[in-house]
């Protein structure tokens, strides 16, 4: 392959493929590796289960359907048909699926084979279960068209996706309890600037907001002072702007975050059409401590901030910060 094709089949993979169903442009998908697959009932369908419990006051907890049972079932008997592959770990939820796929050695089934013969079989076990009229959807297909995948790869990243799949059920009674929090608001007009947000909007209505700019050429001694000085505001009640970019930025915002204080983040990439806060953030969403503003549109490929976008966002914080 050639610069040129190099470059087409990125773009292709990385700008214009929708972000949840993208392959990793060069990697060998038959290879020995590890992967986080997910597939997404077709319309969102609760098909699959339901979630009890708030997931704060009461804990939450997935009961699957007669459906989701065999779905499982089906998902289990994978190694059958390919020795080389496990299965370490299933979420399922009302529209979705999540699992764990191990390939052993390298084999002559792509990825996506093994993954479309499973939703070929979860397909007959749905078809049965709506002759049987235990399910009343017209959709002729169980699952959306195309899988995301997630290569688990890098140090610690398979206990992390395997926290992720189990707090899942909590996290999805806490936005089903609290859904202004965790829907994404576009065209918010603040200051004379509009964007997209996500997280709690009232944050923006704090009598004391006050923008975090740090510069670059701060020394470690520097950049403490300014944690002990922010830190100190915030704990009066002012709430921190910051789009995060420099190290002295990022380290009072981190700290602030870390203790529990209300922040305001600006960023260069905006949101998709599902976006979820994750990790941490989805906490600090739910206890309202967050806000997340994007003044550009979502874009799948990676980029590099621009000096330009820096100096943007620095003045859409400091526009955005009411010093009382």
């Amino acid at each position: 392959m050639n610069q040129e094709e190099f470059q087409k089949k990125r773009q292709w993979a990385g700008e214009l493929r929708p972000s949840m169903k993208r392959r990793r442009v060069g990697h060998d998908y038959r290879s020995r590796c590890i992967y986080m697959v997910t597939l997404v009932v077709e319309s969102r369908r609760p098909l699959l289960g339901h979630i009890t419990g708030n997931g704060t006051t009461e804990p939450a907890t997935f009961s699957p359907s007669p459906l989701g049972e065999a779905i499982i079932e089906a998902l289990h008997e994978t190694p059958r048909h390919y020795p080389d592959v496990s299965i370490w770990d299933v979420q399922l939820m009302p529209d979705h699926l999540h699992f764990i796929i191990f390939i052993k050695e390298h084999i002559s089934a792509h990825l996506g084979t093994i993954v479309n013969g499973f939703k070929v079989g979860s397909n007959r076990l749905y078809k049965r279960f709506q002759v049987e009229g235990t399910i009343s959807s017209p959709i002729p297909t169980l699952w959306e068209t195309g899988y995301n995948d997630r290569i688990l790869d890098q140090e610690g990243q398979l206990q992390r996706m395997k926290q992720y799949l189990r707090d899942n059920p909590r996290r999805l009674a806490i936005k089903r309890s609290q859904p202004e929090l965790f829907k994404v608001q576009r065209d918010v007009q603040v200051a004379g600037h509009h964007f997209a947000a996500l997280g709690n909007i009232f944050l923006l209505d704090a009598p004391q907001r006050i923008a975090v700019k740090c510069s670059r050429r701060l020394t470690q001694v520097d950049i403490d002072e300014q944690c002990r000085r922010f830190l100190y505001l915030a704990s009066e009640g002012a709430v921190l702007v910051s789009p995060c970019i420099s190290p002295g930025e990022k380290a009072v915002m981190r700290a602030a975050f870390q203790q529990g204080f209300p922040v305001i983040i600006l960023l260069e990439n905006g949101f998709a059409p599902l976006a979820n806060p994750g990790g941490r953030r989805f906490d600090a969403c739910a206890d309202g401590k967050l806000l997340l503003l994007a003044p550009w549109p979502h874009h799948n490929e990676r980029r590099t901030i621009s000096r330009d976008q820096c100096n943007i966002l620095n003045a859409m914080a400091r526009d955005i910060s009411h010093e009382a």
